[in-house]
């Protein structure tokens, strides 16, 4: 497993081909990095499909509300939920979105991210300053590489879980 400097602040997702540890950036997006932790320690985000996979840009998932493959599923309404939580404000930086950076997908509100991200494929720097980057992936990258891809996919890939490093190791 890769070195793990601080697992408060980092993910360990589980995909059907092996696990995708997520550094999380809690100096560059704190609000952000303390909500993906929030829903992996209550298991939120276990079960919930990647809605939106494009090849060559970005797999996008955690619509705790419509997403989750084991309570209420229904793929045509994946990607328009979030949590039960509040939006959150955008924590744009100059941090750009590179390869295996974590953003927060929301609306054309700045301000409406909420429990949605997306995992980038590769450089995206189109989206630099328009969506905030609050982690990325540093062990695990050929397993994203491997989620189906589709609008949503016929049959979508899951999170199995998610959880906070300092609650599993």
């Amino acid at each position: 497993m890769a070195e793990i400097k601080d697992p408060e602040n980092t993910i360990i997702m589980t995909l059907k081909d092996g696990e995708v540890v997520i550094e999380l950036l809690p100096d560059v997006a704190p609000k952000h990095a303390e909500r993906m932790k929030a829903l992996a320690r209550a298991k939120a985000y276990d079960n919930v499909v990647f809605h939106r996979v494009i090849e060559g840009f970005m797999a996008q998932t955690g619509d705790v509300a419509n997403g989750n493959t084991e309570d209420g599923f229904n793929i045509r309404r994946a990607g328009t939920g979030g949590s039960d939580m509040p939006d959150l404000p955008a924590e744009f930086s100059k941090l750009p979105h590179a390869r295996g950076t974590i953003g927060a997908a929301r609306s054309q509100n700045p301000n409406s991210a909420n429990s949605q991200f997306f995992i980038n494929f590769r450089d995206n720097d189109f989206l630099n300053g328009q969506y905030t980057v609050y982690g990325r992936v540093i062990q695990g990258m050929e397993h994203v590489d491997k989620i189906v891809r589709g609008e949503p996919p016929a049959n979508p890939d899951k999170m199995l879980t998610v959880r906070v490093a300092a609650d599993v190791l």
